[in-house]
């Protein structure tokens, strides 16, 4: 069975296109090349055009790609400049803790993990870059969340059913916010196995110019090397570590941002 969904696989098609022809196709030009319909064409350029994918020239009627196709782009690039900037200051932090760093940034209610350095012992965090997970479940979650304030956090989880992963996680939007409150006041997060078991996770974010470039990293203990020296030791360097990463990505007061 083949697994393409025959809509999908035709808007790409038409990007993909279109992304060769910098000067436009029209209508005509675009189904004859692809072999589509000329009725199921129209309908995917009317709905792209609307959504600001492609745009069409009133006079010439080519259409041509459009602004949201080059934010998508531009997303792309500053997730791989950042992940780039970061990976020295993470491979020091790596090495001066000897456990795992991980760099991650927000999208909506989760934090999606774009970076990851392992320490040379045994005990290594089973992670992967790309991987999704609810922001309210870990300490780099709650970390990117403290750069939000109270309302903008209350209108991203107002629909949320928060999920038990362990008997630590949090439960409740009341519950999220306190912890978000702490992580302001304290300059960094912290995950007591909230989401791993066995798991503890400090961590801290960062910003760039203007705010921009919004990430955080951290630091995984697992608990039978976590020790309230170890604990200490990796506060320090995960604040000391998001703040040369603030400076690094250019922001302009020296501060951290709110971890």
């Amino acid at each position: 069975m083949n697994p393409l969904v025959k809509s999908a696989d035709r808007t790409l098609a038409i990007l993909d296109l279109l992304t060769d022809h910098r000067d436009g196709l029209t209508l005509t030009e675009i189904q004859r090349r692809l072999e589509i319909p000329k009725s199921s064409t129209y309908t995917l350029l009317v709905t792209m055009v609307t959504r600001g994918f492609l745009e069409q020239d009133a006079e010439t009627r080519r259409f041509r790609v459009g602004i949201r196709l080059w934010q998508a782009g531009q997303s792309y690039v500053a997730v791989s400049d950042l992940e780039q900037a970061a990976l020295p200051y993470m491979e020091t932090l790596r090495d001066t803790l000897n456990e795992t760093v991980q760099l991650a940034t927000l999208d909506g209610t989760d934090n999606v993990y774009i970076a990851k350095v392992d320490p040379d012992h045994q005990l290594r965090l089973a992670s992967r870059v790309g991987v999704r997970l609810p922001a309210y479940a870990t300490g780099i979650g709650k970390a990117l969340l403290g750069q939000l304030d109270d309302e903008e956090i209350r209108e991203r989880f107002a629909e949320i059913r928060f999920v038990q992963y362990t008997p630590q996680t949090i439960m409740s939007l009341p519950q999220l916010l306190a912890a978000v409150r702490e992580v302001r006041e304290n300059g960094y997060a912290t995950d007591n196995s909230e989401y791993t078991p066995g798991v503890f996770c400090i961590a801290a974010s960062f910003s760039g110019h203007r705010g921009g470039s919004r990430a955080a990293i951290s630091v995984s203990i697992p608990e039978m090397r976590k020790t309230p020296a170890l604990i200490a030791t990796t506060i320090d360097n995960v604040r000391s570590t998001a703040h040369q990463l603030s400076l690094r990505m250019g922001y302009q007061d020296g501060a951290s941002g709110n971890a």
